[in-house]
């Protein structure tokens, strides 16, 4: 996200109703702080705990010197009685450093969803289990690691090395359909999938889990090694091998 997050400084009411436990008043010389994404923080000289917030409300209107933010039922509204100083100013997602934008001086951070750049609008979204390397793509981004089926490294950049494209090489028609005896295609279905070739006859499929192959199950279909232990493909399978992670 590139925005700017609006500040006021000054001596304040802060009141929120809404919910019982958080309902108060109070008054003091705080500082509001309005996110782009609507979350109101008012802080005041203690701790890093705001003395009253609103996350990601439904919305937050400004008018003079009142600043009133509501969702459902909650609302928080700030009354500035003297204010010390106001601004905006410019913010983004924040993340470790891996390396420098393509497309402008900014910075490359690791964030929750992905990779974006601190300066411009740049921004790579990456699955949730992706390890951001050191090691560089020759287009010059990071590397990233991923576990599907094998370990991949893979460009960052979708548009330069896809990772589907990557595990469909490896994957693609390496299984067979236990139901119908088709071959499984690897496709992207919202997620990565297993899906039988004979679709709509036969609507088997299976969502690609995160770990690398390590055998075949007594079903007949590939066993992997996860982080939550061994599992078959098939997440239902009753035949898997089912044992925690690392174990023999």
């Amino acid at each position: 996200m590139h925005d700017s997050i609006a500040v006021r400084a000054g001596e304040c009411t802060s009141t929120f109703d809404g919910n019982r436990v958080r309902a108060h008043e109070q008054r003091g010389r705080m500082i509001v702080l309005v996110k782009p994404d609507n979350t109101v923080l008012v802080h005041d000289a203690d701790g890093y705990q705001p003395v009253a917030w609103l996350t990601r409300a439904e919305s937050v209107a400004v008018e003079g010197d009142r600043i009133e933010a509501r969702d459902g039922n909650q609302r928080l509204r700030v009354e500035v009685h003297e204010e010390f100083a106001r601004g905006r100013h410019p913010t983004s997602a924040a993340g470790r450093p891996v390396g420098d934008c393509p497309e402008c001086s900014g910075t490359l951070v690791r964030t929750s969803d992905g990779v974006s750049c601190t300066g411009c609008s740049v921004q790579f979204g990456l699955p949730g289990d992706a390890t951001v390397l050191d090691e560089r793509c020759e287009c010059g981004l990071p590397l990233m690691r991923v576990e599907r089926g094998h370990v991949f490294e893979v460009c960052i950049d979708r548009e330069c090395e896809s990772l589907d494209a990557t595990v469909k090489r490896a994957f693609d028609r390496e299984w067979t359909c236990p139901n119908c005896g088709g071959d499984l295609r690897i496709l992207r279905r919202g997620g990565l999938l297993a899906g039988c070739e004979n679709y709509p006859d036969c609507d088997t499929g299976f969502a690609f889990p995160s770990g690398t192959v390590v055998g075949e199950c007594a079903c007949g279909l590939p066993l992997f090694e996860t982080d939550g232990g061994r599992r078959c493909l098939d997440a239902t399978c009753s035949a898997a091998e089912l044992e925690p992670a690392g174990g023999s």
